[in-house]
């Protein structure tokens, strides 16, 4: 039954597509026959019908089922490879609406769910603070409310007798000195007296009873530090207490807390001091109102939800503990996906009692903690905020962490449609912030864009399902390109090989501000190429690659930290390997830090850490864990005897930082204990050597960087291999071979060459 999704889907697909080639074929039954010229000949791209990635230069059958291929439209030079005309007719029957790009504050609405619970802030404790025993509770079951000062217990304490007998003492004493200097030793020790007993829990009125009375007593009376409700009751009448025995418990109700559940996609529009509204089931139709005090740093791993605190006054006692609420929370957005308030700007906010906002700079009137600006707090002020560029929610066929949305061409004869790979932010209602790929004022499709899709998924070309396309360059088209636009190709395009370059060199610094710029600077060197000047047959492609290359630059620009900074450059090695392969460009040299030579001993070293790590992969991809655990136990006592002497400073900086995660990861593999846990571990020891492999080459392998898409719960991971053959460490026997390779790592540059 599990089988059957993914063959109704790809049923709907094919009928889609059928659909949409009706349509663009203007209704046609059969394809119009093909003008028998040798000219015609050699340019028909003969496909599968039922398998239309399929593109050869020469009928024959499909590879994948066996029918006869039969001839397709193909593309012409110099259009985009995700670019589709219709004619106007077409395009009322794909009933195709488009609506402009446009820049416009948003807002958004966050609905989360929660319960009611006690301020833990305004919990107050009662406990003894002598030794006794429990000879009366006035308070003698939960749920009552008191007010500061009510009595609550009367304990009997030898203890406290005894003091109060020394106190009496003392009091005699001063009374009956004579000496100034006798009267000033007897007046300390009536004041050390004193300060005892306050110090177990008698009041200043208690202490000066005892005094004038002249009579100790062997009970004292417990009062109440603070009003509120007995939540708690942990003793009974006639139980010995010692020094900080818990007796009661009490609650102050006049404000509460609601702790809520938020997922991690609503994370982006809550903000420290946002307000929020609920209502609970006891009080329908009636709304309450608080404010985020806390946002939990860490992620529940089972519910994939986030705590977050509101504080919500209760003066009226009406919400009880436990309740549970609906709360909405809206944001207003601004650019880039940031949070405007206009009631918070120019405020001044405590940060820890979000309640406390101010017009000037102070302190918190409940803390003492210096007051910060809400603009620190991820607030943005509407007269300085960036309105954000947005497209409705339907014009993006969301694929992952991009999406493709379709613009239509502007000043072409027929209807004319380019499907494009945009950056998104996050969405907004019936809104996405656009990040980068679209520009304001161009029209994006909004209604009929799936079939679009279908039809280039029918033409074998990048799609939304299909991001690669079918075979295409010389096996679809024929090789019409000589040497000399290859040649071209790669001297023009030659600056973008050596900013990726610069992006891999920033990455081995670990700095983060450093990789940033050399993101920026790729996508810069991606602007800089004149399209014009590229051969014509080359121009649609690199429209396609240079489209891909400024999206991972400005991601890579913009990451918020070294993994994401990763994940961007995976991206980026499979989209170089598109270039390379299809543009003719070059790699740049790669040298390792600072551009030095690995020393001769290191480079050793790494290469039988390299031999070691492949057999921790064939024992995951055989699932068998003790070949596993034993390859990763060699691969620990290789590191352990690497020889770093040699190294240079920036190269030991590096190796540094790298050794100790690879020292981490393999100990984890080694103690794991069953194959999904080493496997887990295993991701993060193939991101560490992938790293170490950067920045030190081998020179006697050429490790593959591959790609599983379905690993843990399709979230994907990377390894590394040394042959073409996929072997899943990750799937195992199961699904050994599934997988792609991303790119080849560079190898060393031996000097002199």
């Amino acid at each position: 039954m599990k089988n059957l999704a993914p063959l109704a889907r790809a049923a709907l697909l094919i009928a889609a597509g059928i659909a949409v080639g009706f349509l663009l074929r203007g209704g046609a039954t059969e394809p119009p026959p093909a003008t028998p010229t040798d000219e015609a000949a050699a340019l028909t791209v003969w496909t599968c019908s039922m398998h239309p990635q399929i593109r050869r230069s020469e009928p024959g059958a499909c590879p994948i089922c066996g029918m006869d291929l039969v001839p397709a439209e193909a593309s012409g030079d110099g259009a985009g490879l995700r670019e589709l005309s219709v004619s106007p007719e077409q395009r009322e029957l794909m009933r195709i609406r488009t609506t402009a790009v446009e820049r416009r504050t948003v807002e958004t609405e966050i609905r989360l769910v929660g319960k009611i619970d006690y301020d833990e802030t305004r919990l107050s404790y009662i406990t003894a603070w002598v030794p006794g025993r429990i000879d009366e509770l006035y308070v003698d079951y939960t749920g009552v409310a008191v007010s500061a000062g009510d009595h609550m217990v009367n304990l009997y304490s030898p203890d406290l007798y005894s003091a109060q007998q020394e106190l009496l003492q003392a009091s005699r004493a001063d009374g009956a000195s004579q000496s100034p200097a006798l009267r000033a030793s007897t007046a300390a020790t009536l004041d050390a007296a004193r300060e005892r007993l306050r110090q177990w829990g008698l009041t200043n009125a208690q202490i000066e009873a005892v005094e004038a009375s002249g009579k100790a007593e062997a009970h004292t009376t417990l009062n109440a530090p603070v009003g509120g409700l007995v939540i708690q009751k942990n003793v009974q009448e006639g139980m010995y207490v010692e020094v900080g025995t818990r007796i009661f418990t009490i609650a102050d109700l006049s404000r509460v807390w609601v702790k809520l559940d938020a997922y991690e996609s609503d994370l982006a529009w809550l903000r420290f001091g946002q307000e929020v509204t609920f209502e609970t089931e006891a009080y329908p139709g009636e709304s309450f109102r608080g404010t985020i005090s806390f946002i939990d740093p860490m992620l529940d791993p089972r519910t994939r939800t986030v705590k977050v605190r509101v504080v919500a006054d209760n003066a009226d006692r009406r919400l009880k503990p436990d309740m549970f609420v609906r709360a909405t929370i809206r944001a207003t957005v601004a650019g880039r996906g940031r949070v405007m308030d206009p009631s918070l700007v120019g405020k001044w906010i405590s940060p820890m009692h979000p309640e406390v906002v101010k017009d000037e700079p102070g302190d918190c009137d409940v803390c003492g903690m210096d007051l910060v600006p809400a603009e620190s707090l991820g607030y943005v002020s509407p007269d300085t905020a960036e309105v954000p560029l947005v497209i409705p929610r339907s014009a993006a066929l969301v694929t992952g962490r991009r999406a493709v949305v379709f613009v239509e061409l502007p000043g072409r004869e027929r209807p004319t449609f380019e499907g494009r790979e945009v950056v998104l932010g996050p969405r907004a209602g019936d809104w996405y912030v656009v990040r980068h790929g679209l520009r304001e004022g161009e029209r994006v499709v909004v209604e009929g864009n799936f079939k679009l899709d279908s039809a280039l998924q029918l033409d074998a070309r990048p799609s939304m399902m299909s991001p690669e396309g079918g075979e295409t360059g010389a096996d679809a088209h024929g090789d019409h390109e000589d040497h000399s636009s290859a040649a071209t190709s790669g001297a023009l395009l030659e600056p973008v090989e050596r900013a990726a370059a610069g992006v891999q060199h920033a990455r081995e610094t670990g700095d983060l501000e450093r990789l940033s710029g050399a993101f920026a600077a790729l996508g810069s060197a991606v602007e800089a190429v004149e399209e014009a000047r590229l051969p014509e047959s080359v121009r649609a492609e690199w429209r396609e690659v240079a489209m891909r290359l400024s999206n991972d630059a400005y991601e890579g620009e913009h990451a918020s930290d070294l993994a994401e900074a990763d994940r961007v450059r995976r991206s980026l090695a499979s989209t170089l390997e598109r270039l390379r392969a299809r543009l003719g460009t070059t790699p740049m040299p790669h040298e390792g830090p600072s551009g030095e030579e690995t020393p001769a001993a290191f480079a050793a070293s790494m290469q039988e850490l390299w031999n070691a790590y492949l057999g921790v992969v064939a024992g995951l991809a055989d699932d068998d864990h003790a070949a596993a655990r034993a390859a990763a136990e060699t691969a620990a006592a290789v590191l352990g005897e690497v020889d770093d002497s040699e190294l240079s400073a920036a190269q030991s900086e590096v190796w540094t930082a790298e050794s100790v995660e690879l020292g981490r990861a393999l100990a984890a593999v080694r103690e794991a204990p069953g194959l999904a846990l080493a496997r887990s571990h295993f991701e993060h020891l193939s991101a560490a050597l992938e790293r170490t492999l950067r920045a030190f080459p081998l020179a006697q392998a050429r490790p593959r960087l591959a790609r599983c898409p379905m690993a843990f719960a399709d979230r994907a991971a990377t390894w590394l291999q040394a042959t073409d053959a996929i072997e899943n460490p990750y799937m195992g026997q199961r699904m050994r071979a599934c997988g792609s390779l991303l790119e080849t790592l560079p190898a060393e540059v031996p000097r002199g060459e």
